[in-house]
């Protein structure tokens, strides 16, 4: 089994996006790329931490791979709004990929490039590509939260 984190907003709807995906194992939402340990959600909500929201994936790479994770996450988001998704406003929301091996930079960094060279968005691509640093479970109540509550299809653009 395999990691990637990937940030793209509010967690929720990422996480089902990614929880749909063949090969995803199991995802898990939480923080990353703060100054804070142990952040709770109304830490990360001030806007002070630095953190992301982020869904961490373990995927099976005989099952899927990480560019195809990758094209979820460019589907499933504006990669083009600095720390902004729809009406979600501060650092915490920013688009933002931490790598966990040389190897997923490498395709992260190419996979950006490559939708930057089609013109894939009408605005430059602000997405962050920056090594994963600790993760921070957020409270189990914001876990699979739209599932728990049957609203877990996510539309992928």
């Amino acid at each position: 089994m395999e990691t990637a984190t990937f940030g793209a907003g509010c967690f929720w709807g990422v996480e089902a996006a990614f929880r749909q995906a063949p090969g995803v194992v199991s995802t898990y939402v939480g923080f990353m790329g703060g100054t804070l340990d142990s952040p709770t959600y109304q830490d990360v909500c001030t806007d002070k931490t630095g953190h992301a929201e982020v869904v961490q994936i373990t995927y099976d790479p005989l099952m899927t791979s990480y560019n195809d994770l990758l094209r979820v996450f460019w589907q499933s988001h504006d990669p083009t709004t600095v720390n902004r998704q729809g009406p979600d406003v501060g650092t915490q929301y920013r688009s933002v990929i931490f790598y966990h091996t040389p190897e997923q930079e490498a395709l992260a960094r190419a996979s950006k490039e490559g939708l930057e060279r089609a013109g894939a968005f009408k605005r430059p691509i602000v997405t962050e590509i920056v090594p994963a640093s600790g993760f921070w479970r957020a409270e189990e109540y914001h876990q699979q939260y739209l599932e728990k509550r049957g609203l877990a299809q996510c539309h992928i653009k």
